[in-house]
């Protein structure tokens, strides 16, 4: 593993990246990702999306059986929030949050069965990487207000959640077939 990627303390195979950044009088650089990074997974259908959220939105949580993700918050803040919803994991229904963007330039890599979604603590923009290309029938979700996960998202009022978001069902209401393995 490469010495500023560590893996989370609470769930097991979350990883965070600690990005170096180079910086002059004319800028900074940094890179922000490599597949050899996660050598673990196959990065041969490998997409990229942005997500662009306004101040106070919260998306998610989401999961999925076949696709882990890669995020990097390039603009803005958000608060990450994570559930491990593996049966067999020895963190199962461990929770976190981890604060990105702004001066915590993180990368965050996201694997298979751990549900994720963020509040956008400032207006924002989220860059993720997929190991699979979008299929719904591989996207499924938890309530990000399920009061048995203790997530703190740290938002003083009510977040603006899509209608699918606010209809996820709370983890002990998951159908065992859509829990992941």
């Amino acid at each position: 593993m490469v010495d500023f990627i560590t893996e989370s303390d609470i769930i097991a195979g979350v990883q965070i990246v600690t990005m170096p950044q180079f910086a002059d009088e004319r800028g900074v650089f940094s890179e922000i990702f490599r597949k050899e990074w996660f050598p673990q997974v196959s990065w041969e259908k490998i997409q990229s999306n942005r997500s662009i959220s306004k101040a106070n939105v919260l998306r998610g949580l989401h999961y999925h059986f076949h696709q882990v993700d890669y995020w990097f918050v390039p603009h803005g803040e958000i608060r990450a929030g994570l559930l491990d919803l593996r049966p067999n994991s020895p963190t199962f229904k461990q929770t976190q949050t981890i604060d990105m963007g702004g001066d915590n330039n993180l990368g965050l890599f996201i694997p298979v069965g751990v549900a994720h979604g963020f509040y956008a603590l400032t207006d924002c923009t989220l860059i993720y990487y997929v190991n699979n290309y979008y299929n719904n029938s591989d996207e499924f979700g938890v309530a990000w207000n399920d009061p048995a996960l203790g997530l703190d998202w740290g938002n003083s009022g009510e977040p603006l959640v899509s209608d699918r978001d606010m209809n996820n069902p709370y983890m002990a209401d998951i159908p065992a077939d859509k829990m992941p393995k």
